[in-house]
């Protein structure tokens, strides 16, 4: 793990790094990076705000209450062709939404008593059939919802603000204490090397801030130093415009469908590049006078990917627990 010494921003970007140094199935193509910087606009990009339509909105402890848990699963895309989705939804949003239903209809979980729920109790709130096709997922949505019930009562009594409260408006901080949860630990191994990528626990401080509008339980003073959230989108994106380039037989397996094994060099390759390859663009961007965070970037990144041009084509999926 990352010592206490070392910002868990500066070891994501250097593990990357490396990862990139060293790829065997993912490359950049740097050339291309200084014109796709200048193709770049965010003009006309929405400001990140909290989708109320999907996601829960209610009294302050109730709202950390809904990011935490919704973060401990935000997971399970190798999983989502399987998924039964609500009409119209995604993945993502039919299990946001039906968290939300949740919340709205039970208020906020007790510690004690995600610490008993079950993956049929999952499998039922989320709209699927207890042991169908998609029970793996499920199982797994327990364990991280039984996890989160453990850290939050070890922690702090069970106490929903009480880790925010203690990050005491670092993003760093509250990253650090979600990494007490072993699902959130999204450290991969490259060759001899553990890299880490740490998607969902950023995240959960990028969706904090978007929830309170950066202030009270959502100020950070360090969301500039966030990466990009390293999934299977941005990737995708980047491959698309140009700016990566995967081995042809890594390629054409992901074409055919094929689920990559996670945690397998192609699979920890494609997140790790990607995510260097951002911080080539962000960095690109500010040396031509348009500085941008990693964050602000991912989210350029991930609209770009919802258009049809992008969606015609497959992306990687992988069943992982980290995105």
């Amino acid at each position: 793990m990352i010592s206490g010494e070392t910002s868990i921003f500066a070891a994501v970007r250097a593990g990357c790094a490396a990862v990139a140094r060293r790829s065997r199935f993912v490359a950049v193509d740097i050339a291309a990076i200084p014109a796709y910087a200048a193709s770049l606009t965010f003009a006309g990009l929405p400001e990140p705000a909290y989708d109320r339509s999907h996601h829960f909105l209610g009294d302050p402890a109730a709202m950390v209450a809904y990011v935490l848990s919704l973060d401990s699963i935000n997971f399970g895309s190798g999983w989502f062709p399987q998924l039964r989705k609500r009409p119209g939804m995604s993945g993502y949003f039919t299990v946001a939404s039906s968290l939300t239903a949740r919340f709205r209809e039970g208020g906020a979980w007790s510690a004690a008593e995600l610490r008993t729920l079950s993956p049929d109790a999952c499998a039922t709130l989320f709209g699927q059939e207890p042991g169908g096709p998609v029970a793996g997922l499920m199982a797994l949505f327990a364990r991280a919802l039984n996890d989160l019930g453990r850290w939050l009562d070890d922690g702090w009594g069970g106490d929903w603000t009480g880790p925010v409260r203690e990050a005491d408006g670092s993003a760093e901080r509250l990253a650090r204490l979600l990494l007490g949860m072993e699902l959130f630990r999204d450290v991969a191994v490259h060759g001899e090397s553990e890299i880490p990528l740490l998607k969902r626990a950023q995240l959960a401080t990028a969706d904090l801030a978007l929830a309170f509008a950066g202030r009270g339980f959502g100020r950070f003073a360090d969301l500039d130093r966030l990466t990009i959230f390293a999934d299977n989108l941005v990737p995708h994106v980047l491959r698309l415009d140009g700016i990566l380039g995967y081995d042809p037989a890594l390629l054409a397996r992901i074409e055919g469908g094929d689920l990559l094994p996670a945690g397998s060099q192609e699979e920890v390759e494609i997140r790790a590049v990607a995510l260097h390859a951002a911080e080539l663009v962000v960095a690109e961007l500010t040396r031509q006078g348009n500085p941008t965070t990693s964050a602000r970037l991912d989210f350029l990144l991930w609209n770009r990917g919802q258009a049809p041009e992008y969606k015609a084509h497959p992306r990687h999926r992988a069943r992982s627990v980290f995105y």
